[in-house]
């Protein structure tokens, strides 16, 4: 049986102090949730104040982004091996506002998850379709394209060790969350495209939703069979939303 995850994504926000007592209140609940893994995304430069108060907890922690090269004249990135010396377990490659904002191709996302995977970091593949696109019928063509990049670069056997996060790219940040049913019918799909290459890894993988996860529809969503958690975003800033998305999947 897949174990559900429950990741936040902090994006670009926080401080200090606002992180330190972010923390504090999900390690005062994580073992109430103790069934669900938990883990957060601060931003880069938080990495090292975050993995002084969660190491030796069951929170877990990874990075938002990383360059798919190893090190050279690359002004403002960030290396898999800088992520190994934060003891990131997991690194986000490829959401949507690294795909929309900057640009960001399935070639350069799949090079990203490859990369990951060369240092030991588990790289949690974003995938997922702009309105224009839901409304134009096209979702399984652009998620298929996008898991397609990866599979080509790194074959199936690389999702051993990865997760997949489904981001309807309409429903983040907009306040519209996919019915569970519209979410369901894509984590199917996904599902079933890793099965034609190997049923056994396929049924092992777990794959997130990712769009605007709450407390009040986390229980309706992590009930349908093929979700298997939650890349959460605006409510992973809050301890008590983040904690009740988590106990929604216990």
């Amino acid at each position: 049986m897949r174990r559900k995850l429950v990741a936040g994504n902090w994006k670009m926000n926080g401080s200090t102090g606002s992180i330190r007592e972010l923390l504090q209140g999900i390690l005062g609940g994580a073992a109430e949730v103790a069934a669900v893994e938990l883990a957060v995304f601060p931003p880069f430069v938080y990495l090292g104040a975050v993995e002084q108060q969660l190491s030796g907890s069951a929170v877990i922690w990874g990075a938002q982004n990383m360059c798919d090269q190893g090190s050279g004249a690359y002004t403002g990135e960030v290396s898999g091996s800088m992520l190994n010396d934060f003891h990131c377990t997991y690194v986000i490659v490829g959401h949507s506002e690294r795909r929309t904002l900057y640009g960001e191709s399935d070639q350069v996302v799949a090079q990203k998850f490859a990369a990951a995977r060369k240092v030991g970091v588990k790289p949690i593949l974003c995938v997922g379709e702009t309105l224009d696109e839901r409304e134009r019928g096209v979702t399984e063509a652009v998620v298929g394209r996008q898991l397609k990049a990866v599979l080509d670069l790194e074959g199936i056997g690389s999702f051993a060790d990865a997760v997949i996060a489904y981001e309807p790219v309409w429903a983040i940040g907009t306040g519209r969350t996919a019915t569970s049913g519209q979410a369901q019918e894509v984590h199917a799909f996904i599902r079933a495209k890793l099965a034609e290459l190997d049923p056994a890894l396929a049924n092992k993988v777990r794959i997130l939703y990712g769009g605007s996860v709450k407390g009040s529809n986390a229980a309706e969503l992590l009930a349908m069979p093929d979700i298997d958690g939650g890349l959460v975003g605006g409510a992973s800033l809050d301890a008590k939303d983040f904690l009740a998305i988590a106990k929604a999947g216990c």
